[in-house]
């Protein structure tokens, strides 16, 4: 098996292109062309992991945190990053980041808090914008069918939770062709007035790609019609955050105890207790601050995060609590969730998870 192999099956748990724009995600280092040897599965692809992916046999090392971020000059080992890239360069290893692009995923690092916390009836706390597209085409009734099955095969037609969603509608098609035409009905320079279907599918903007090429193999047109659009519509199953419900409300400080269990953090930083129970709790693994008026608009009683600084906690307003309970601690169950998926799509392969703690927060 190849490196590439075991990359689309990463592209399919977590894809690249529902990375926030500042990230740094994908094959960060080595050649994908490559042949397999073995997976190890970490937070942080520091020094120390890179030793463990050699001792254990694996050439590629899947991270949450891309250890590479910002662009680098020169790589002479002065710091840990530099250390940790000269060591599998040196050692032929690959590193893969998926970060926010696991973080955006419906399914991804917020889900798995809200699972780890037992939150019901759960949904994404700031929707993507501007992912959304929607592509118009014409064609004739009999093709409608086939075009339609086509461009769903390729992704299109999902909303929500229902799949397989277009809009038909009947009208009549003209045209005339030139010399060099070869119209699939009629005849050069003949005056065409025929029956079509106007089909309409909404897709999620990376598959653009994918969806016009369905869309010209499967379509009977010499020609083909067709229109794309970018669409405001928030994307409800993609973005930043979650929001859930307490099967039944707790008192804050019984609340707190309960994260600080589940989460395994060693501490937790809180904005002043209000008096109310909490049933609606907000979560959103690592750096979350920006998400504080997401969390008061959205109704919840408590939001989860890290790194909040000291006039952040002012922000909660008196309206909800905010819980700092650590950035590794927010995120501690991804690696988890990540062998997972690979162990369910690679049978009979190494996939590792690794026993090094690379959380830089210490506690007395």
């Amino acid at each position: 098996m190849k490196i590439k192999e075991i990359l689309s099956v990463l592209e399919e748990m977590a894809p690249l292109a529902y990375a926030e724009d500042f990230d740094n995600v994908g094959l960060l280092v080595g050649d994908q062309n490559t042949e397999a040897t073995g997976v190890l599965v970490c937070h942080d692809a520091l020094e120390n992991v890179i030793d463990e992916a050699i001792a254990k046999k694996c050439n590629l090392v899947v991270c949450f945190h891309p250890i590479l971020f910002s662009g680098l000059k020169k790589i002479t080992g002065k710091n840990y990053v530099e250390r940790s890239l000269l060591k599998a360069i040196k050692n032929d290893i690959a590193i893969y980041a998926v970060h926010t692009a696991l973080d955006n995923h419906k399914e991804g690092v917020n889900k798995i808090v809200c699972d780890a916390l037992g939150l019901t009836k759960t949904r994404i706390l700031i929707p993507k914008q501007n992912f959304i597209r929607k592509l118009i085409t014409y064609t004739i009734p009999e093709n409608a069918e086939k075009l339609r099955n086509a461009l769903f095969d390729a992704g299109a037609g999902k909303i929500g939770n229902y799949e397989d969603c277009s809009f038909n509608s009947k009208g009549i098609g003209t045209y005339m062709g030139n010399e060099d035409s070869n119209p699939e009905i009629g005849e050069r320079f003949e005056f065409v007035e025929s029956d079509e279907i106007k089909i309409e599918v909404t897709f999620e903007k990376y598959l653009q790609s994918k969806i016009l090429k369905a869309l010209f193999k499967n379509h009977v047109y010499e020609e083909v019609a067709y229109e794309i659009y970018d669409l405001q519509n928030a994307h409800q199953n993609i973005g930043l955050g979650m929001i859930g419900e307490l099967e039944n409300p707790m008192d804050e400080k019984d609340f707190l105890l309960m994260v600080q269990e589940k989460m395994q953090a060693d501490g937790i930083r809180h904005s002043t207790f209000l008096g109310k129970k909490i049933q609606k709790v907000a979560v959103l693994g690592g750096s979350g601050s920006f998400a504080i008026k997401n969390a008061i608009q959205a109704g919840a009683d408590a939001f989860l995060t890290a790194d909040l600084k000291y006039h952040q906690f002012y922000e909660a307003e008196n309206q909800l609590i905010l819980a700092d309970i650590g950035h590794f601690e927010s995120e501690r169950y991804t690696k988890n969730y990540i062998v997972d998926f690979l162990r369910k799509k690679i049978l009979n392969f190494a996939i590792i998870l690794s026993e090094e703690n690379t959380n830089p927060v210490k506690y007395l």
